[in-house]
């Protein structure tokens, strides 16, 4: 999913390529995309966009009349910009968006259809669709400690709720806590003041530094390779490979279609965290620590 660095990319790009442009059609190719009945997409036909903002990990444009498109990507919906379009029956294609100086095509791969496009008018409509998180990059570390300790969660689970912070999920909580040195699976509320401050910093810091890879790989074009999974990523993604710290390998649990990567010797006191299936299936045999894990791998090669 398209988190905080990635959409702040998407705005910027977009920024220069609609502000003060008209939209003259909306073309929507999916039943399941809109999720608003009134206004209707006609209604935003030969209106110029006035802003852009950020709503989470939702992308909202500012129209005249104060009309708003929201598009909200999720996991695999992606944008695409072209100065001169070509016609394509592509069945990723949800919408294609015409404005008077090109289009913007939004996709999304698998069958699932999770992303969405609402239409409302008013800012009374539009906070309806904030989830209302933190926005870590505004705020100081005492609000940020207050927003963590709100409920006794898991980091993973704090740090990838959209009510309790902006625009951060699966991707980037794993590297932010993988540079905090913090388990994912210990809970908010027995973190010690520096624990928290350490947390703080490292949120700013790796969504400071991976908005700004980001936008030197666009060198301000469209952002062509948003993805989840980098390979300059210090856990995230990289199950089995070395951790760039300590070079123990990166272990991960799966749970729905998400997942949580780690290292057990920079982040879990070289405890092998329980995978929910896998763990009950080994039951006795499932290794515990690194130790148990390398002594695993040993004797079956």
């Amino acid at each position: 999913m398209p988190e905080l660095p990635d959409i702040t990319i998407y705005i910027e790009a977009l920024e220069t390529r609609t502000i003060g442009h008209r939209l003259t059609k909306t073309e929507l190719r999916s039943p399941f995309l809109l999720r608003s009945v009134n206004p209707s997409p006609a209604a935003l036909e030969n209106l110029q966009v006035r802003e852009l903002r950020r709503i989470g990990k939702r992308i909202a444009f500012g129209f005249d009349d104060e009309l708003w498109m929201v598009l909200h990507l999720m996991i695999a919906g992606r944008l695409a910009w072209a100065d001169k379009p070509k016609p394509s029956r592509k069945k990723t294609i949800l919408a294609v968006f015409h404005f008077d100086n090109g289009a913007l095509t939004f996709t999304e791969a698998g069958s699932k259809k999770r992303a969405s496009l609402h239409i409302v008018q008013g800012g009374a409509a539009l906070d309806k669709l904030d989830p209302r998180g933190l926005e870590v990059l505004e705020s100081s570390c005492r609000e940020f400690g207050e927003r963590l300790t709100l409920r006794n969660h898991t980091l993973k689970r704090a740090l990838t709720d959209p009510r309790l912070f902006s625009g951060i999920g699966n991707a980037y909580s794993d590297e932010i806590l993988h540079a905090a040195r913090l388990s994912p699976v210990k809970h908010t509320q027995k973190l010690k003041l520096d624990e928290i401050e350490c947390l703080y910093n490292c949120c700013l810091s790796v969504l400071d530094e991976w908005t700004a890879r980001l936008r030197n790989e666009a060198e301000h074009g469209f952002p062509k390779k948003v993805t989840a999974f980098r390979p300059e990523m210090a856990v995230h993604g990289r199950f089995g490979e070395p951790c760039p710290v300590c070079k123990t390998a990166i272990q991960r649990i799966r749970y729905a279609e998400n997942e949580l990567n780690y290292c057990p010797r920079c982040q879990t006191e070289g405890r092998v965290l329980a995978d929910r299936s896998l763990s009950r299936l080994l039951k006795k045999d499932w290794p515990r620590t690194i130790e148990e894990l390398e002594n695993a791998k040993s004797s079956v090669e």
